[in-house]
C-alpha cells in the first residue's frame, strides 16, 4: 500500500478538462445529446465522490438521468466495507448485461472501494466482459480520460493501480440537494482496525488544506447551502499530516465564524482522537450541530483490542459524560459490530451494557462480515450464524426502546428545526442534532429555511411537529 500523497496540479487538471471538450465533440459529431446514469453504494464518502463523478459527466457533455437504461454512461460508485453491499453491487452489475445488449454502446464503469481490491478488479476483468472500465479512488480525478479512452478506442480500461493517495482541488461537483452539501476535508485512514478494509481501499490518511476548505465552504453558503457536513473517514485526524499546528478543532471553529445563516455538521469521529477541544469548540457556536456520531463498535474491552480500537469501554463512557457535559442537548450515534470473531456470549452483554449506560439516540449495527485481506477475516470465528442473529436482534430491541423513550422526551419542547422537504403530504426537517421531524399541514413556503417547531409527538425513528 502507497503511503505517500499526490497533489493533483493544475497542468494535470486542464488536461481533463481537455479531455472533455475531445468527448463534447465526440458527441456534437453524431449529433447527439449523451446521457449518464450514476448509482452510489455506501457512506457519504462515497455520496460526494460521486457529486464529483457527475460534475465531470456534465462538463463532458453528459445530461444525468435516474435509470441506466439507454443511459450512454453508466457508473457503479462501490462500497467494500460489507459482503453483503459487494454482493449487491456484482448482482447489479451482471443485470446490465440486458440494457448493453439493448444499448450496445453503453459504456459501463466500477470505481469506489470495490475497485481498489485487486481480487475484485481480476474478477470483473474475467466474468464481466460487458464492464468498460474499473478506476480506484485514487484515481477517481483521471475519469475523462478513461471515459475517453473507451469511446476512442473500444477497449477497456483498468486504472486500478497501487498509486500515491490524491487530492485534487477544483474537480467540477453537481451536487443533489440546494440546501445541503458535503465537504471532503480528509481521505484515507491510518486506523488499521482488523475488520475494516477502508485503509486499504482508500489509502493513508491526507488532509486538504484549510484555506481550500474554507474558500468552498464560503461558496456554499454563498450560494444559499443551509446544512453543510464536512466529510472524512477520520474527521479527528484533521490537518496531523499537514504540519501546520492546526487540528480539526481549528478547522471547525474557522469555519463556523464565517458570516451566514447555516449549520456544520461532520462525520466520522473515532473516539481515540476525540478531544475536549473539540466538543468545547461544538458546544461554543451556534453554527455547529450537537450532534457526533462516535462509534464504540462492541462494549468488550478484549474484543475492542482485538479489533485494535486503541481505547476500553470505561475510557468510551468518560468520553461521552465529558461531551454530554459540555453539550447537555448533545445528539449521540454510534455503531455497533455484532459477532466480531472470537465473540463470546459473555462479551456480547457487555455491548448490551454499555448501550443502556451510553444511551445513544441512535445506533448503526452490523453483524461481522469478513473482509479479504484483514487481519479478522483469518481470525477463528465459532459463533455460529444463529447465534449472531440473536444478538443482533436483542441489540437492536434495546436500542429501539431507548431512541423511542429519547425521542418521547422531545414532545413539548420547542427545537429549530431546517425544513429540507416533503414526503407523503408532510413537510420533512431536521433537527441540529439530525433527528426527522415531520410538519404535517406545513407551509411548503418554509421549505429551504430555519424555523422554530414544537414537537407534538414522537416514534422509534422521527418526531413529529408544528412550525411556529
Amino acid at each position: 500500500m502507497n503511503s505517500t500523497t499526490t497533489l493533483i496540479t493544475n497542468q494535470q487538471l486542464q488536461a481533463q478538462q481537455r479531455r472533455c471538450g475531445d468527448i463534447r465533440a465526440y458527441w456534437e459529431a453524431q449529433g447527439r445529446a449523451p446521457a449518464a446514469f450514476v448509482e452510489t453504494y455506501g457512506c457519504q464518502q462515497n455520496e460526494a465522490d460521486s457529486e464529483r463523478i457527475r460534475g465531470m459527466l456534465e462538463q463532458c457533455g453528459y445530461t444525468l438521468q435516474d435509470t441506466a437504461e439507454a443511459a450512454d454512461v453508466v457508473v457503479f460508485n462501490t462500497c467494500a466495507v460489507r459482503e453483503h453491499a459487494e454482493q449487491r453491487v456484482f448482482g447489479n452489475l451482471g443485470a446490465l448485461v440486458h440494457t448493453k445488449r439493448r444499448h450496445p454502446a453503453q459504456k459501463i464503469f466500477l470505481c469506489g472501494c470495490m475497485a481498489g481490491q485487486p481480487d475484485v478488479v481480476e474478477r470483473v476483468r474475467r466474468s464481466y466482459l460487458h464492464v468498460d472500465g474499473v478506476f480506484s479512488t485514487h484515481h477517481l480525478w483521471e475519469f475523462p480520460t478513461l471515459l475517453w479512452r473507451t469511446l476512442s478506442t473500444g477497449r477497456r480500461v483498468f486504472a486500478d493501480a497501487d498509486g500515491p493517495g490524491s487530492i485534487a482541488e477544483g474537480l467540477p461537483v453537481s451536487r443533489q440537494s440546494r440546501l445541503k452539501a458535503w465537504v471532503s476535508v480528509m481521505y484515507g485512514c491510518n486506523n488499521f482496525c482488523t475488520y475494516c478494509i477502508v485503509p486499504y481501499v482508500r489509502g493513508r490518511e491526507r488532509s486538504r488544506r484549510m484555506e481550500d476548505v474554507m474558500d468552498e465552504v464560503r461558496a456554499l453558503v454563498e450560494d444559499g447551502y443551509k446544512d453543510i457536513t464536512l466529510l472524512g473517514q477520520n474527521v479527528n485526524s484533521y490537518g496531523q499530516d499537514l504540519g501546520q499546528g492546526a487540528d480539526f478543532s481549528d478547522l471547525l471553529s474557522a469555519l463556523a465564524a464565517l458570516p451566514g445563516d447555516f449549520l456544520l455538521r461532520f462525520m466520522t469521529s473515532h473516539p481515540k482522537d476525540a478531544t475536549p477541544k473539540l466538543f468545547d469548540t461544538m458546544a461554543a457556536s451556534p453554527r455547529i450541530a450537537k450532534h457526533i456520531h462516535l462509534p464504540f463498535q462492541a462494549g468488550n474491552d478484549r474484543v475492542l483490542a482485538a479489533m485494535n480500537r486503541r481505547y476500553t469501554a470505561a475510557q468510551y463512557l468518560a468520553l461521552v459524560e465529558r461531551a454530554r457535559a459540555a453539550m447537555p442537548e448533545l445528539v449521540l450515534t454510534s455503531d455497533v459490530i455484532v459477532g466480531f470473531p472470537g465473540e463470546t456470549e459473555a462479551e456480547f452483554e457487555d455491548t448490551l451494557r454499555l448501550v443502556e449506560q451510553v444511551r445513544c439516540d441512535a445506533l448503526f449495527t452490523f453483524i461481522y462480515s469478513p473482509r479479504p485481506g484483514t487481519p479478522a477475516a483469518r481470525l477463528p470465528d465459532p459463533a455460529e450464524r444463529a447465534e449472531k442473529l440473536r444478538w443482533f436482534d436483542r441489540l437492536c430491541a434495546a436500542q429501539n426502546r431507548i431512541s423511542e423513550e429519547k425521542h418521547q422526551a422531545y414532545v413539548g419542547k420547542t427545537l429549530r428545526v431546517l425544513v429540507d422537504g416533503q414526503e407523503d403530504g408532510a413537510l420533512t426537517a431536521r433537527t441540529g442534532g439530525g433527528r426527522l421531524v415531520r410538519l404535517p399541514g406545513a407551509d411548503p413556503a418554509l421549505i429551504g429555511a430555519f424555523c422554530p417547531a414544537e414537537i407534538t409527538g414522537a416514534a422509534t425513528w422521527s418526531l413529529v411537529g408544528r412550525p411556529l
